[in-house]
């Protein structure tokens, strides 16, 4: 059964620093790309950040650009997104999800269209 735990969110003052983990169950992240999404309320669901399976290869939104940093451990099957200079703006449930990458015809990953599996998601407040 394909799982995502988050874990790691909390209140942070404006400013401040936190890292979110993303452990991952029922595959290997060595196979498949992850990414962050975030929710803030009322807003639609948004992409935060992703990484590929194999060549490395990272997207992130423009408003988080420059602040938030996604890595992953093969070793513990784990996805962490860093963020830091967090804004009120960020605050958001946050979300773990398995990425849909698109290739070129010699493998390189080009792009995502879509997830397949999420997590439940941990809550980030900023607090001015």
């Amino acid at each position: 059964q394909v799982q995502f735990v988050e874990s790691g969110g909390g209140l942070v003052q404006a400013g401040g620093t936190l890292q979110l983990s993303c452990a991952a169950s029922g595959f290997t992240l060595e196979n498949y790309a992850v990414g962050w999404f975030r929710q803030a309320a009322g807003k639609e669901r948004e992409g935060v950040a992703w990484i590929s399976s194999h060549d490395g290869t990272t997207f992130y939104e423009d408003a988080v650009k420059g602040r938030f940093t996604i890595s992953k451990d093969n070793a513990k099957n784990t996805a962490y997104l860093r963020m830091t200079q967090l804004r009120p703006a960020d605050t958001a449930v946050y979300y773990c999800a398995r990425v849909i990458v698109t290739r070129s015809d010699y493998g390189h990953v080009v792009g995502s269209r879509g997830t397949d599996y999420w997590g439940t998601g941990t809550l980030v407040t900023l607090s001015a």
